[in-house]
């Protein structure tokens, strides 16, 4: 029984999960990720894509592990290395609960103008 039980931990982990949009202020980001099978367990990694031509900082993301029946078995939350800049991306990466896919979504960002001399600027 623990056999069968690993071993379908590590058919969800292994199993890529689709990527989702998030809408803040229209359709500005976009988010790809994939789940793998690391040395320590199951692990989510991808890009946020900013499609403004504003730069995001302090990026909060949720990933909710999901089982075949779309209920969520686990969550957890992580953050994006440094800033998503215009008009590119922002890569990710988290350890995350054994499941059979993800969903991702962006919790919170702040918006900073560049060339403001490093303030930060609410948006």
């Amino acid at each position: 029984m623990a056999g069968a039980l690993v071993l379908a931990t590590l058919l969800a982990a292994s199993i890529p999960a689709r990527a989702q949009n998030f809408a803040a202020d229209g359709d500005v980001f976009r988010l790809e990720w994939n789940a793998t099978t690391g040395a320590k367990g199951p692990e989510l990694s991808g890009y946020v894509y900013n499609t403004t031509n504003r730069r995001a900082v302090r990026m909060r993301l949720g990933i909710d592990g999901l089982d075949g029946a779309g209920q969520v078995v686990g969550r957890t939350e992580t953050w994006v290395v440094g800033s998503v800049p215009p008009n590119n991306r922002s890569y990710f990466e988290a350890k995350v609960p054994p499941a059979v896919s993800y969903r991702v979504a962006i919790l919170s960002f702040s918006w900073v103008e560049d060339g403001d001399g490093g303030l930060l600027r609410r948006w």
